[in-house]
């Protein structure tokens, strides 16, 4: 029950947070200072990068998505997740990696 709680009041914070007005504010440069510092051990985050995992998709490629969203990506950052590690990003992190991953469409 806590953790559904939980999940309901990271969507809330989301949505108003990371909204097309927030999508403006957000900072893709940021995001792709956070995204080379904290995921790049795993994923390919930029041309030229030569090392990575190779069972986990590059940011490109997420990018590339059909039914890729900023907004659905910057929760999913927010939630913790089993197949990668817990970084503790703020609203603000998670909206700038988006950002900075849709600009590689």
């Amino acid at each position: 029950m806590h953790r559904h709680l939980r999940r309901i009041c990271l969507l809330l914070a989301v949505a108003s947070s990371v909204g097309t007005s927030s999508a403006l504010a957000a900072d893709a440069d940021h995001g792709a200072d956070l995204a080379s510092r904290w995921c790049a051990s795993c994923h390919v985050v930029a041309n030229g990068q030569t090392r990575a995992s190779a069972d986990v998709p590059s940011f490109a490629s997420v990018a590339r998505r059909p039914d890729f969203s900023s907004e659905r990506l910057a929760f999913f950052l927010l939630d913790p997740h089993p197949k990668m590690p817990n970084f503790p990003l703020s609203r603000s992190e998670a909206g700038d990696i988006a950002a900075y991953i849709a600009s590689l469409r």
